[in-house]
């Protein structure tokens, strides 16, 4: 049994992140802002702290050490600041993103993008999501040997309890003919499935691993499929038009995949996006 906390973690794949450590037998500490209700009960603790005030941040957690902390709204440098030098731990879990690489290609390796030589800069929470997710790595190393960190680089998460919407972006504008605008109907990513997204995490706090690990379903899925899917369920076209709304998943240059090679490596399998997203579109029909 570890004495764990975990920063964050009431909803979306937080959720079968800690049932997971629960169900393992850990010691959980979750601490969060007390606005999103604790599903878990009695079988954790809670700590209330705002993670962007430093003070607040000291008043709950300062002198206190655990075995894990694993960190799932680092969104800045300044973020990791005000964690790590008011607690303690034996290893660090931060939740990172693909997001951090630099170069939309596929395959994508962890040694792509190396926090460990970007150059820090203290900031607060910015508008640049992937800058602030850099900037949280690269900070971590200020306070963290190398060997006692990971930083889990997922792509889009996807399922039933995804509060931004955007895979249910395309179901409604198709459903309701709605015009949008998606700028490359080709292009294949790889997502991840909540579930699996909660659970890797859980199953990394004793695993004897450090650094980046890239994390997602295998098999890419494209704009293109996803319409054509949603077309032939609804029978309804969908209204492409440049001066449509924006689509969730603009933005990408090629066809963009990553390397799990490291995570696998761990004894964790992930599924195929086949397996699932289909019928995630389905619930949203």
């Amino acid at each position: 049994m570890m004495n764990i906390l975990v920063v964050g973690g009431t909803r979306f794949f937080g959720i079968p992140m800690v049932e997971k450590l629960i169900a393992d037998g850990h010691d959980v500490t979750i601490a969060t802002r007390g606005k999103s209700q604790n599903s878990f009960g009695e079988s954790t603790k809670q700590l209330v702290m705002e993670r962007t005030n430093y003070d607040s941040v000291k008043e709950a957690l300062a002198g206190k050490s655990y075995d894990v902390i694993i960190d799932k709204i680092a969104y800045s440098s300044n973020d990791v600041k005000n964690l790590l030098e008011n607690v303690s731990c034996k290893k660090y879990i931060q939740m990172s993103s693909c997001s951090v690489y630099l170069e939309d290609k596929e395959n994508i390796r962890e040694e792509d993008f190396d926090s460990r030589k970007y150059p820090l800069a203290w900031i607060d929470r910015i508008k640049d999501y992937a800058e602030g997710k850099r900037q949280a790595e690269r900070a971590v190393y200020e306070y963290i040997d190398e060997s006692n960190c990971i930083f889990v680089r997922y792509p889009v998460v996807m399922g039933p309890n995804d509060y931004t919407n955007r895979l249910r972006f395309y179901a409604d504008h198709i459903k309701e003919k709605k015009p949008m605008y998606v700028d490359d109907l080709d292009c294949g990513m790889e997502f991840i499935h909540e579930k699996e997204a909660g659970l890797f995490i859980a199953h990394l706090v004793d695993q004897d691993v450090h650094g980046a690990v890239n994390g997602c379903a295998k098999g890419m899925i494209s704009s293109r499929d996803i319409i054509e899917y949603i077309e032939k369920i609804t029978g309804k076209k969908a209204v492409l038009d440049a001066n449509g709304d924006e689509a969730p998943y603009n933005g990408t240059t090629s066809n963009l995949s990553y390397d799990t090679t490291k995570a696998r490596q761990t004894g964790f399998r992930f599924s195929d996006s086949n397996e699932w997203i289909f019928d995630l579109i389905k619930s949203y029909l």
